[in-house]
């Protein structure tokens, strides 16, 4: 397969789960229509203020992130290739009545999309790994920033990925190796759902992530790991404290997550 017919596998499985994760206790639309944020500690940390800031978020989902963004006062434009989230957010956008823009396009294909640039560029928790090369990605990122603009990255853990679901066994290498591609049941958001996909992902490493950075013109002011995932998304979840999750048996010894802030020079 090339990377075009990668991409549309990867779309059905995305098309195919939103309306099973707009429903799912796991998203909490309900209650993010009430008023209660998406956004986790983490990523407010490294955004700071940001009233009145033009941000890009890439790989959006359904824009619940993204409206939580701007109900902090940022000028957001979302980006996502699913047809059906984008419908979504544009659905919840107008449910909420807050000002952002949703744009329907695979990332490498957006500077044909989008032809200005912001303050901010943000991404979150289970996105590089759709993406085959990390170099055309950062080169990006750099390309919608600002100079003096900052990239706020927050992503599970390239050793996260090593193990098997279960964390029983060390299923994959940790450097880059090509296309995994695998047969998925259910979603992480809804086990039950009836939902059988091909997905195809990519390892990233650190190095890989922060050097593609490097290599673009972006200095890394930040990076940090963490012993804990804020979602509980594994088969058997520890629960650290208050959103900090872990699998069972195995608390306090695995890097789960990182998280990054870039400055473009």
């Amino acid at each position: 397969m090339n990377e075009r017919e990668y991409f549309e596998l990867n779309k059905k499985l995305w098309n195919d789960k939103v309306d099973y994760h707009f429903k799912s206790q796991f998203y909490g639309v309900e209650q993010f229509l009430k008023g209660e944020s998406t956004l986790n500690e983490i990523e407010l940390n490294l955004l700071g203020e940001i009233k009145q800031k033009s941000l890009l978020h890439l790989q959006c989902h359904f824009g619940l992130d993204s409206l939580s963004l701007a109900r902090l006062g940022a000028q957001i434009t979302g980006v996502d290739f699913s047809e059906k989230a984008i419908e979504k957010a544009n659905e919840l956008k107008y449910l909420t009545n807050l000002n952002a823009e949703f744009v329907l396009s695979n990332i490498y294909e957006l500077p044909e999309k989008l032809n200005h640039t912001f303050d901010l560029v943000f991404s979150s928790y289970g996105t590089i790994g759709w993406l085959p090369d990390i170099n055309r990605w950062a080169k990006i990122v750099a390309h919608f920033l600002k100079p003096g603009g900052k990239f706020i990255f927050v992503e599970f853990h390239p050793v996260r990925w090593m193990f098997s679901d279960d964390f029983a066994s060390v299923q994959y290498g940790y450097f880059h190796g090509g296309a995994i591609v695998e047969e998925e049941s259910g979603t992480y958001a809804d086990a039950n759902a009836p939902l059988k996909n091909i997905s195809v992902g990519w390892n990233h490493t650190l190095s890989d992530v922060i050097q593609a950075l490097i290599n673009e013109g972006l200095g890394i002011e930040n990076f940090q790991e963490f012993n804990f995932s804020p979602y509980p998304i594994f088969i058997e979840n520890a629960k650290i404290d208050e959103n900090k999750f872990a699998p069972k048996g195995l608390e306090n010894k695995l890097p789960l997550v990182y998280a990054l802030k870039a400055i473009k020079h």
